[in-house]
């Protein structure tokens, strides 16, 4: 198996899900059934060699290993926190390299996934947007960590949890990569592939609202929303993005995604920064403002790093915030830090990115933003 380092002209099946797939085989004189045969040695066994594709004729595997190949990125770095929790760095390009971030608990295995290098929305409390922003991921580059960690995970005797939920909420804005990361997500969703629920498939989003809305309509699977403030005026300093989609339009949007879905709520994450936006007051602003929105909230302790100027709201505090939106009825619940050892927890995560952009350019209000 290749990494990204290395370029071809071969085909790389990881970009391609089961449709793509079809239209590949059909476009070299195949039937489209070959897609599901395909799709099953590549995402349910992991497999990528041609030869072990037993079910496929040899003159068909011959064929493929001349036009085709199975190249995920590989791993540069392998981490494991005190808890558990296991970080992964994947070398991409010369240059950059994303991170990807395993949690076990109880009752599931979660996969943290990255969408692109680096981010271009700059939100202040996170790592990733204080590096920049070189590029978006291939389709390979975002299935292929579920691919490599699947991989990695089996092969560990140590390993107690499988992967069973997937969310994108490593580096990136996902809606920024909306087709690649759509394909990706189809993928883990299709039966012959990982069979994921749409209910354990996350998509964490900053507010694009009109990519928002294209979600519902193409691949309409939980949907997570980064609040962090309760109005428009911190929110406009903490998610520049807020700038372009204020709260108003923004919680709008989050209604159309669950209109006519009872059974659909989304989840708002709340970073919880001391004295910035965690007084009992702003709590109650909080209720106020996601009035008639079917929604839970996720309470996340800031987890510092290098030269931030923001500090973890104490524990009693958090609670105190954490009591008045249950009493107001409001399902909520505070994030436990995983993997902040190994700068694996929330908002930590930061690869390494070859930045294209400048800094002054990529607050939302002037980005090339839909």
């Amino acid at each position: 198996m290749r990494s990204d380092l290395e370029h071809t002209d071969k085909t790389n099946l990881l970009n391609l899900d089961r449709r793509g797939l079809a239209e590949f085989f059909a476009g070299h004189g195949e039937r489209p059934f070959r897609a599901q045969q395909v799709v099953q040695w590549i995402h349910q066994y992991g497999v990528d060699d041609f030869d072990a594709m037993t079910n496929l004729g040899k003159d068909l595997r011959a064929r493929l290993k001349e036009i085709a190949e199975i190249r995920a990125p590989g791993v540069s770095r392998d981490q494991q926190a005190e808890d558990g929790t296991r970080k992964w760095l994947l070398g991409l390009d010369a240059g950059n390299g994303v991170e990807t971030v395993f949690i076990p608990e109880d009752d599931r295995g979660t996969l943290c996934v990255s969408s692109q290098v680096g981010c271009t929305l700059a939100c202040s409390f996170c790592a990733t947007g204080r590096q920049g922003f070189s590029r978006n991921l291939t389709v390979a580059e975002i299935i292929g960590q579920l691919w490599q960690a699947n991989r990695l995970l089996r092969a560990d005797p140590k390993a107690e949890r499988v992967i069973t939920n997937v969310v994108f909420m490593g580096m990136g804005e996902p809606l920024l990569n909306f087709d690649n990361v759509v394909t990706a997500m189809r993928l883990m969703l299709d039966d012959f592939a990982y069979g994921l629920s749409w209910r354990r498939v996350t998509v964490s989003t900053a507010g694009l609202v009109p990519l928002i809305d294209r979600l519902r309509a193409e691949c309409p699977v939980a949907l997570a929303v980064s609040l962090h403030a309760p109005n428009d005026a911190l929110r406009d300093e903490l998610v520049p993005l807020n700038k372009k989609y204020p709260i108003r339009e923004l919680l709008d949007a989050c209604k159309r995604y669950t209109a006519g879905e009872p059974r659909r709520r989304i989840t708002f994450e709340y970073v919880m920064l001391d004295e910035v936006n965690d007084s009992l007051a702003q709590a109650r602003e909080l209720v106020r403002i996601l009035e008639g929105v079917p929604a839970k909230v996720n309470l996340i302790p800031f987890n510092p790093f290098p030269q931030t100027e923001y500090r973890r709201s104490p524990p009693e505090r958090i609670d105190r915030f954490r009591d008045i939106l249950m009493q107001a009825g409001l399902m909520t619940i505070t994030r436990k830090t995983r993997g902040e050892d190994i700068d694996a927890a929330c908002g930590q995560l930061a690869g390494k990115v070859q930045d294209r952009t400048r800094r002054g350019r990529r607050a939302a209000g002037q980005a090339n933003l839909p």
